[in-house]
């Protein structure tokens, strides 16, 4: 599923390649809008807004699009060969212009309404973690006003912050220690209170990247120490062992500084606190967890598990480390 960092990079592409052009051709191929014409108007801009896209076009009129699991936005110059998105029976938009055609492949959602009603769309959004309306004073409180709520299902709901889909969740709850099913009401505090400035930071530095990476984000070795917001994220010991922050207390034996089978991790050290140098290792993978069942943790050799997290109705695999994140997990 598309993230918000992935619509707001479909955002910029589709602005770049529309904004301030005549529509040239406009094809809707939704039957509810299927006679509506849109050429010899302006596109205005091509907003993102947590995972909805919102094409604003002259006369009062937006073109609300979300690309759900598999939707997806392509632009072509005109001549070019239209090669990518799918099948030509999976496009349900074509907006052109005097030198660019932006095409939308089986996209889910798709409706042009008032550019006044757009609150319709996206009024039941929370604070967008890449938009001007960030709170993250207000995203934390809607997270927790269902303190009894699995902490991964609290991260997905877009009503609490827009833009987390299912490999950011993974990925926070692996750098806040906890696992997706742990309430977020038994969340330690100090952990609860640095969630939204890593999420933001998470987004903020994948936004313009061209392959998603949580591993080199917020280690003490990046490229701009100074804007690191919040704790230093785990990084990549050499397997089987676990670095400490100066002068904090060593949980392993004295004689098991490489343990075959590292002891449980303690809450005082959870791994969105405590800052690591990252070891020398060539290749090491873009995220933390996701995706990466059965391999090992990078902070402590343990194998990565997976299981669905949810009612069933969608398919959502969930990625943890049963040895760095406190809190219940299903059953192997």
């Amino acid at each position: 599923m598309p993230e918000g960092d992935t619509v707001w990079q479909t955002a910029k592409r589709l602005h770049t390649a529309l904004a301030g052009k005549v529509l040239t051709r406009s094809d809707l191929r939704v039957p509810k809008y299927a006679t509506a014409d849109l050429t010899g108007r302006t596109v205005l801009d091509v907003t993102p807004r947590g995972k909805h896209l919102l094409t604003r076009i002259e006369g009062g009129l937006t073109l609300h699009s979300h690309l759900r699991m598999d939707g997806t936005w392509r632009v072509y110059t005109n001549g070019q060969r239209w090669s990518g998105g799918g099948p030509a029976h999976q496009i349900r938009v074509i907006l052109g212009t005097a030198d660019r055609t932006a095409v939308g492949y089986r996209l889910p959602v798709l409706e042009l309404i008032r550019t006044t009603e757009e609150h319709r769309a996206v009024g039941h959004l929370g604070p967008d973690l890449l938009g001007p309306d960030w709170n993250p004073e207000l995203a934390l409180a809607n997270l927790l006003a269902d303190p009894a709520r699995p902490l991964g299902e609290a991260l997905l709901d877009q009503r609490n912050l827009a833009g987390i889909g299912n490999i950011y969740k993974s990925e926070l709850c692996f750098l806040l220690g906890a696992t997706p099913w742990l309430p977020i009401g038994a969340l330690p505090a100090d952990r609860a209170a640095k969630l939204p400035a890593i999420a933001k930071r998470l987004l903020e530095a994948n936004r313009d990247r061209p392959i998603r990476n949580t591993t080199s984000t917020l280690t003490n070795n990046s490229p701009n120490p100074s804007r690191t917001a919040g704790p230093s994220t785990p990084a990549h010991p050499t397997p089987g062992t676990r670095a400490t922050a100066p002068g904090a207390p060593d949980h392993r034996a004295p004689d098991a500084r490489t343990p075959a089978h590292p002891a449980p991790r303690t809450p005082t050290t959870p791994p969105g606190t405590t800052p690591l140098r990252p070891a020398a290792r060539p290749h090491t993978p873009d995220l933390f967890v996701y995706g990466r069942a059965p391999r090992p943790c990078l902070r402590c050799n343990t194998p990565i598990r997976t299981a669905n997290q949810g009612d069933g109705s969608r398919d959502r695999p969930t990625y943890w480390c049963p040895n760095c994140q406190i809190g219940p997990a299903p059953a192997r």
